[in-house]
Parts: C-alpha cells; sequence; structure tokens
C-alpha cells in the first residue's frame, strides 16, 4: 500500500467534498465544537491543533475548544466522546495507540476502534528516528546491526511500553535477528535524559525530540521512519532505504466522532478540517515540528488505520506485552 497516497487531498477535493454534503448540515455547526484530546495541554500535538482551530473558525464561524483529557491509554478521553451526543459537536482526537495498538494490548476496552467511532480525518503525522548514544560505532543501520551482534547486551528505549516506540524495537529485533532489551520510561524527556546519559545504546522517539543532542553531538540518528527522509535531516536514510520497509511508521492521530453521527455532519467535518490543515500558513508551522498533514476522505482513513493495526498486531504477538489494567 502507497501510504504516501493518503496523505495528499487536493484543494479539489476539499472543496467537491463541501459542495456535496446533503442540505441539512448547511447549518452545521451552529455552536462550538469541542474537541477531546487524550494528552495534557500544552504539547505539540495540543498546539497543532489549535492552529488548525484558528483557521475552522474562519470558515465556519464556531471554535474548535480543546478538551484536554490525559491517562489511561487514552481511555479516558474515549469515554467522555463515548457519553456524547452523536451530532458531531463533541470529537475526538485519537491516535496510533488508541486505535491500532491497545486492542492488541489489552484484553478489554470500553471502545471498539471500529464500532465505536466514526472516522472524520487523519490529522497529523510525524516521523520517529533511531537514535543512538554517541558511544555507539555505527553511522548507519547496517553498522548498528552488525555492531550489535557482537555484543553481550544491546538496550533500547522507548516514551512508554505498549506503543509505537516500544514495538517498533519489537520489530527491528525481528526483522534484523537482534535481541535487543527494552527499557520503557515515563515519557519522552527521561528516555531521551538516559540516551544521551548512555544508561541505554539506542532508542526510538519523534525527530524533535533528539534534535538539540544530535546538534551538540551527544546523539546520532541512523534512521527516520517516514516514507521519504525528512527535510530536518536530509542527510539520513529511511529505514526502508535501509532495507527495513516494515519500519516506515507514522506516529498519527486523527480526527473521530461517536458512532451514529449522521453523514452529513461527518462529510462537512471532513471538509473543513481538511481545508484548515491545508492552508499554507498552517503546514508551514507544521513543518517546524516535523509534522505531516494526513487530510484523507472517511475511506481513506479507514484503510490506513487497517493497515497500520495489522502492523501493530504482528509486534504485539511477537513481543508478547499485555497492557496492566
Amino acid at each position: 500500500m502507497q501510504r504516501r497516497n493518503f496523505f495528499r487531498l487536493s484543494a479539489l477535493a476539499v472543496t467537491a467534498a463541501c459542495l456535496l454534503a446533503p442540505a441539512q448540515a448547511q447549518s452545521f455547526p451552529d455552536r462550538p465544537v469541542r474537541v477531546v484530546v487524550p494528552f495534557a495541554a500544552g504539547n505539540t500535538l495540543d498546539t497543532a491543533l489549535r492552529q488548525v482551530a484558528e483557521e475552522f473558525k474562519k470558515s465556519t464561524g464556531q471554535p474548535l475548544i480543546v478538551d484536554n483529557k490525559p491517562g489511561g491509554s487514552g481511555i479516558i478521553a474515549a469515554q467522555a466522546v463515548l457519553q456524547a451526543a452523536p451530532d458531531g459537536y463533541t470529537l475526538l482526537m485519537p491516535n496510533t495507540s488508541m486505535l491500532t495498538i491497545n486492542p492488541y494490548t489489552f484484553s478489554k476496552l470500553p471502545y471498539d476502534p471500529d464500532k465505536s467511532f466514526r472516522h472524520v480525518t487523519g490529522f497529523v503525522g510525524a516521523s520517529m528516528v533511531m537514535a543512538v548514544n554517541s558511544s555507539v560505532p555505527a553511522n548507519n543501520l547496517a553498522e548498528f546491526v552488525a555492531w550489535a551482534k557482537t555484543q553481550p547486551s544491546v538496550s533500547y528505549a522507548s516514551f512508554t511500553a505498549g506503543n509505537s516506540s516500544h514495538f517498533s524495537g519489537v520489530i527491528l529485533n525481528q526483522r534484523a535477528g537482534l535481541n535487543m532489551t527494552h527499557v520503557p520510561f515515563n515519557g519522552t524527556p527521561p528516555a531521551v535524559q538516559n540516551l544521551v546519559g548512555g544508561q541505554v545504546h539506542a532508542a526510538f522517539l519523534p525527530l524533535l525530540a533528539v534534535k538539540p543532542h544530535l546538534e551538540t553531538g551527544k546523539v546520532k540518528v541512523l534512521a527516520v521512519t517516514s516514507p521519504k527522509r525528512s527535510p530536518m535531516l536530509p542527510n539520513v536514510a529511511t529505514f526502508k532505504e535501509q532495507g527495513q520497509p516494515d519500519l516506515e511508521i507514522y506516529i498519527w492521530s486523527s480526527i473521530a466522532a461517536p458512532a451514529g453521527t449522521p453523514d452529513s455532519v461527518v462529510q462537512k467535518l471532513n471538509a473543513e478540517i481538511n481545508k484548515a490543515m491545508l492552508v499554507p500558513e498552517v503546514r508551514e508551522k507544521w513543518r517546524a515540528m516535523d509534522f505531516e498533514a494526513l487530510a484523507m476522505t472517511t475511506d481513506q482513513l479507514k484503510a490506513f488505520i487497517a493497515a497500520d493495526a495489522k502492523r501493530w498486531a504482528e509486534a504485539v504477538k511477537i513481543s508478547g506485552f499485555k497492557a496492566s489494567e
């Protein structure tokens, strides 16, 4: 599947979506729309959503109100939206873990990623990088794999157990024949701190988190998970270029509404949010955060989620990981 195709929606398609929305959606929205975010206020996703909210208000006359409900692996936020009326005025910003990893790590969830929500559109995608402490004698993936196979023990950090940062290492272990030990941390900052300090050899983390230490020479980036090289690191090859296509990964978020939300409202939200994401000023700000707009049709989003879920189902099975409930 050509994942890049999902990440481009022409202005013509956005306009067409607006024109095709049935008449009953023309009055929507006539009051503020709340977006429940499963993260604490002040993170980069929160910032990106507020930037889109400005454009949404210009177009519709109504604000997008950001409602932060962190914790519980996104379950707290999901439950808040499931309890809301299915009228398009309460939305969820789910992420990779909530829709494509939690179903395989939790024995039970209060939501079904397919049946509990109407998937409105993609939101942002960001690449991860595989970074290593500067003491590791490798400058690319092949050199790292060769070195790791000679070591009695090699460790890699994630920003927590049970998500894409963790399972990326599981996939690399399986595909490259390694036996790296996973060391989870409670958030990105401590993972970065331990990577810089040499307590772990490697880490799968967002590019922006390690970039300051790359510039000081304390870490090296060996590969990026994005389909194409990052403009911020044009000299670093992708995993796919280095022979590991299964590590072509985005950490992403999307926009969802409660099941039962009318088609016309979903179409209107899809058109307006996609249009807001594709405003040049917004895209420019997102590039500075290493974000890419995942403007999609609802059918494209469903296919994207299904493909991602297949990848993570395999990784979770290989790892044997189960979330504590």
